[in-house]
């Protein structure tokens, strides 16, 4: 694993007698995988010379990858982060680094940072972050802390009065922080007007903002590649995000519970294999508890901490033919489609009423692409049959036992309820029914043999997109076709309480949650539902994705069933009908 600190400290004499020093790997610690390589493309004093690193969209660009790195806290500890008690205030923080690069300063040098750390603030406290191979290991002087080296890095520089280094490469966090580090070396990140130096470097000339500091360093000097793709900052930025996220949610582990057994070997590999144990039974729920592991259960379960299920973005085929999902949901609160109690989801996308620059353009880049992409929830049918001319009004079946119905539908809980609420409200116009394809593929219950009777044309096996976009709006209960077409600008009436539902954005005919108070635009609802709330997951390897690498994934993927799930679902689909009484 490639150390930042002693990355950035290598340096070597050029012919201008400035030092040439290579931008920081922040990321090597957390994106260590095959399939990701760090290439430096320019050398940094080279960089310095020849850009003049006034691209105003570029600059733009790196202000908006400057604050999503720091409200990621991202640091070489970043995947092994836990919650540390930090000093007490006001305290400056002194940066230690390792002994061994070729650059590494003395002792004595070390030590005269922390006199001068120690003298120039009265009644300050000192706290030391420590590091591997450092020059602090000890300390008696009750004015000083000597941190544990594991201490998250970001919320002590948002806390530190002043910072202190050397040259330590996290010199370079204190920077896109806030802070104007007093640096007593020449770090590469030296002598361009964002540092107090002590030591400045005479053959410097060049003053930097933050944003060309970030710019030059991450986005021009260093480049970033995965097999033979180029990647931008966004692009690793997002991948490190669901990197961290992985990371922070599985690290107690789970004790699952209510686990069909077809779904175990993929919750494994997206999970953790070491870190789910499968089990229905109260008393061993309970001794995992005990230890540390959170219970987690599919669907809705009051008991659990987290209630699992499908993500929006899910697959391409159904979760009834037991094709694996791409995205999960763990709601610590509830559910998305239980409207009767507070969900995760439902703080998300109230949090999101107010979109800063950098989120809003990450939504609109996301929701322009997966509509290009032509990509739903889970990709089935093909094509639209001819459609009459007129006021087209999509009416999107759906199976009639699902929780979202029996919870949320209200008085309108069937489907044949809902195409005579749509003709009544709009007798002349076009009525497309669009039956649900699970019921249509035979595994769920929610038949409608009185369709032909009210609609004019009934959508077999059709794309649900090709219906939006040739429909003037859309009715549905509670189904996730109206919230396909928000995203693609279609009016919705809804007639229950589906989780898109009471924000404002839709026709509602049925009650909806007060506490659905924000009013957030659809880009504010599309980030909650797509980027926030759902974990997107590698269907091969298991491995952690971002919402943006799991979009392209999806778009190429073939089906995913397994030869276990082909094998068993005609068997699966004979013993529903045998239940239900399915024809």
């Amino acid at each position: 694993m490639v150390d930042p600190d002693r990355i950035a400290s290598k340096a070597a004499p050029t012919m201008s007698g400035r030092l040439s020093i290579a931008p920081p790997l922040l990321f090597q610690r957390v994106l260590a995988t095959p399939d990701l390589s760090h290439v430096t493309l320019q050398d940094w004093d080279a960089l310095l010379a020849e850009s003049g690193l006034d691209d105003s969209a570029k600059l733009a660009r790196a202000r908006d990858a400057m604050d999503w790195l720091v409200s990621l806290e991202v640091s070489k500890f970043s995947a092994h982060q836990t919650e540390k008690t930090l000093p007490d205030v006001p305290y400056v923080l002194v940066l230690d680094q390792p002994r061994t690069t070729q650059t590494a300063p003395t002792e004595a040098d070390m030590l005269e940072m922390l006199v001068f750390a120690q003298t120039e603030l009265l009644n300050a406290q000192v706290a030391i972050l420590p590091c591997e191979d450092g020059f602090f290991t000890d300390h008696d002087d009750p004015r000083v802390t000597l941190l544990p080296p594991e201490t998250p890095l970001y919320p002590l520089l948002e806390n530190a009065t002043s910072v202190y280094t050397h040259s330590a490469g996290a010199g370079f966090d204190a920077i896109l922080v806030g802070h104007r580090p007093r640096v007593f070396g020449r770090p590469w990140y030296g002598s361009l007007d964002l540092t107090q130096d002590e030591n400045p470097n005479p053959h410097s000339t060049r003053r930097l903002t933050r944003a060309q500091l970030f710019c030059g360093a991450m986005m021009m000097s260093t480049g970033w590649r995965s097999g033979d793709t180029e990647l931008e900052i966004e692009d690793i930025l997002s991948r490190l995000e669901a990197r961290i996220r992985a990371e922070s949610d599985d690290r107690a582990g789970y004790i699952a519970s209510n686990i069909l057994p077809w779904k175990r070997p993929f919750l494994r590999q997206y999970l953790g294999q070491n870190r789910i144990v499968f089990s229905d039974n109260a008393e061993e729920i309970a001794r995992h508890k005990s230890e540390g592991a959170r219970h987690l259960a599919w669907g809705q379960s009051a008991e659990a901490d987290l209630r699992l299920e499908d993500g929006f973005l899910r697959s391409r085929g159904l979760g009834a033919a037991l094709v694996r999902p791409l995205s999960l949901v763990l709601d610590d609160l509830g559910i998305y489609f239980d409207p009767t109690r507070p969900s995760r989801l439902e703080t998300l996308i109230s949090a999101r009423a107010d979109l800063n620059d950098r989120q809003r353009k990450r939504a609109e880049t996301f929701v322009r692409r997966l509509t290009e992409l032509r990509v739903s929830k889970y990709n089935v049918g093909q094509g639209k049959p001819a459609l009459p001319e007129g006021h087209r009004i999509l009416v999107a079946g759906q199976v009639e036992d699902d929780a979202s119905i029996r919870l949320g539908a209200g008085e309108i809980a069937t489907n044949l309820a809902l195409l005579q609420a749509a003709r009544a409200a709009h007798p002349e116009a076009v009525i497309v029914y669009k039956p649900h394809p699970d019921v249509e593929a035979g595994l769920r219950r929610g038949k409608l043999s009185e369709a032909a009777q009210i609609a004019d044309v009934i959508a077999h096996k059709a794309d649900p997109l090709a219906l939006i976009e040739a429909c003037d709006e859309v009715w549905t209960m509670t189904s996730l076709i109206g919230f396909e077409a928000l995203l693609r600008n279609t009016p919705v009436t809804c007639t229950g309480a589906p989780f898109y539902a009471g924000w404002g954005l839709t026709t509602d005919l049925g009650p909806t949650p007060a506490r659905r108070a924000a009013r957030p635009d659809v880009m504010g609802l599309a980030h909650a539902v797509l980027i926030d709330y759902p974990r997107y997951f590698d269907p091969k390897t298991g491995a952690p994705l971002s919402p943006e690498e799991a979009l392209e994934l999806l778009a190429t993927s073939p089906n995913g069933r397994s030869r276990a799930a082909q094998f068993g679902l005609a068997k699966l689909r004979q013993l529903r009908a045998a239940v239900l009484g399915l024809r």
